[in-house]
């Protein structure tokens, strides 16, 4: 196992462009402290780090999220969900919904964390118009974006549901915009219908959503008349990829001299960490953006979570967790 550098002090500055995505040294381990508690609504809790001696901390942009060491080896990934990329204060939102989760809402104040630094793979773009869709828990990498768009001055509508108001955070913040701002709860109101909601494109617009799978796939279908690059979403869960024509292929880890047949049913991140190859992953199913790594030559099968279409034919990068080589090629990769 990669050994994790653990640092009390932040390093410089990595805030990256709005437009583009964040990849900061995943090897670097910060240890803050729990100064607040928040809850937020039924089932779901805020929690806001500092760092121990008040410094300020690195900065990040709207997307962002980090990886959270919550013990016994478990990482999590959280969407930062501060108004305001503030550097005094990182704030995430848990929703309870399992062990790790459940260790989140019990923690006590003055409790130190190991995160790591903020890595975006949900940068918001420039744009004078955004239509934001949240589902849920969903909601949370959106609260920045929202207020990002305001401040710039950007036109921006959003579409909140969840089955229940009691369960959905941040509602009374929320309440603040006004009818820009529409919440549904399901439980009570009809769903809403996408495919009607997006019918018409609207020029010089994007739009960008979490939620639950069921939902951005029924946004990508009701957006596929849209220009290309309108939707951007984030995902809490893996993409869905048919492996049954899977082959194996050769791969050489350039840095490291070592070339290495991957089988099928194993991942390049196997093969390196079986060949003692220093990689670092986290998600293990290409949703955390934490192994991306340059390809040198050969295509690469993409099945991530993260990528762009254009960054998919581009073909410069790949998520070694999951994704593989198309028809069996070689891959050469840069480390």
């Amino acid at each position: 196992m990669f050994s994790f550098p653990v640092t009390d002090a932040p390093p410089a500055d990595r805030t990256a462009p709005a437009t583009a995505r964040s990849t900061p040294d995943p090897a670097i381990v910060l240890r803050l402290v729990v100064q607040e508690r928040v809850q937020e609504s039924e089932g779901v809790v805020s929690l806001s780090f500092r760092t121990p001696d008040g410094t300020p901390l690195p900065g990040w942009s709207p997307g962002s999220h980090i990886d959270v060491h919550v013990g016994d080896d478990l990482v999590r990934q959280y969407s930062l969900s501060s108004i305001t990329p503030d550097r005094e204060t990182w704030r995430i939102t848990v929703l309870r919904e399992g062990a790790v989760s459940g260790r989140l809402h019990e923690i006590e104040i003055g409790t130190t964390v190991e995160v790591s630094l903020p890595r975006n793979n949900f940068p918001l773009v420039d744009s004078p118009r955004y239509l934001f869709v949240a589902g849920g828990i969903g909601i949370t990498p959106l609260v920045p974006m929202i207020e990002a768009a305001e401040r710039s001055g950007a036109e921006w509508s959003l579409v909140y549901s969840g089955r229940n108001r009691s369960h959905m955070a941040f509602l009374d913040h929320l309440a603040g915009y006004g009818c820009r701002a529409s919440v549904i709860a399901t439980a009570d109101s009809p769903r809403v219908d996408l495919i009607e909601f997006f019918r018409a494109p609207r020029p010089d617009t994007v739009v960008y959503a979490c939620g639950p799978e069921s939902m951005l796939v029924a946004l990508e279908g009701a957006t596929a008349h849209w220009p290309a690059g309108t939707l951007h979403t984030e995902r809490f869960v893996p993409r869905e990829f048919d492996d049954s024509g899977d082959v194996e292929f050769e791969v050489e880890f350039v840095d490291s001299a070592v070339t290495a047949t991957v089988p099928v049913g194993r991942t390049i991140l196997e093969i390196a960490e079986e060949h003692d190859i220093p990689v670092i992953s986290s998600c293990a199913e290409g949703t955390c953006g934490t192994c991306e790594t340059p390809v040198l030559e050969g295509t690469p099968d993409h099945r991530d979570s993260i990528l762009t279409d254009e960054e998919r034919v581009q073909g410069n990068t790949m998520f070694i967790c999951v994704s593989r080589s198309v028809g069996g090629c070689r891959l050469r990769l840069d480390i």
